[in-house]
């Protein structure tokens, strides 16, 4: 007999329809910034957006309550370039951010302000490429010790934000980590998912567990990964 034919199956959709609704959690990375897609600039201070940026965050400002609703609370990187991109929603709101050191970008180590182009030409960069989940940067962060951190977050909101909508400012390989955690996909693969500058992700936090609801949205003044 199927389960939803039976007594059985009307206490579960019982449970289901009681079971409070889901906490969301909406990760936005940073807007762009004069260096985008020219040097992996890590945890370097002092790095701020660009006029570009700027518009960017703006357009996220607009977007974003209207596609998601009510907003809970906002978190941070501590980084200049999220929190100047967070600034525009945090004013339509009248809500401070709070800074959220899990959110910050990976310890990129030794390559940290290093050009991009010089860094494609590592044999290293081709390790990071195809076995992200074993890699770590020179002197830095491994991209597992990432995934930890957001997950970590992740139960975090679950338990004290249950049933609220937090919106997150972020940076693209936290972004990419928790996506292909929410997809069931191996660390290996990060590199296949594109996280545009001020785009929007969005997550679903359950009992069960964390699942994507949108990736890579909004941002319709563009923007280009880094």
């Amino acid at each position: 007999m199927c389960w939803w034919g039976s007594r059985d199956g009307n206490d579960r959709r019982e449970a289901v329809a009681l079971s409070p609704p889901p906490t969301r959690l909406i990760l936005v990375r940073h807007g762009a910034t004069p260096t985008t897609g020219k040097i992996l600039p890590g945890r370097a201070v002092g790095l701020h957006l660009a006029d570009y940026g700027h518009r960017q965050a703006a357009a996220v400002a607009d977007q974003l309550p209207a596609r998601f609703g009510a907003i809970t609370a906002l978190l941070t990187s501590p980084l200049e370039r999220a929190q100047e991109t967070a600034q525009p929603l945090s004013e339509r709101l009248g809500m401070t951010p709070k800074i959220e050191p899990r959110l910050v970008e990976c310890d990129f180590g030794e390559w940290t302000g290093a050009s991009l182009a010089k860094l494609y030409r590592k044999p290293a960069w081709r390790e990071l490429m195809m076995q992200a989940g074993n890699f770590r940067f020179p002197g830095g962060e491994s991209l597992r010790e990432v995934l930890d951190r957001m997950l970590d977050l992740v139960s975090d909101l679950r338990t004290h934000h249950k049933s609220e909508t937090i919106v997150g400012f972020t940076h693209a390989d936290p972004i990419k980590i928790l996506t292909t955690e929410a997809l069931g996909m191996h660390i290996d693969q990060m590199h296949r998912i594109s996280v545009a500058t001020a785009s929007m992700t969005a997550f679903v936090i359950s009992e069960v567990g964390i699942n994507l609801d949108s990736l890579n949205t909004g941002s319709l003044i563009g923007g280009s990964p880094a």
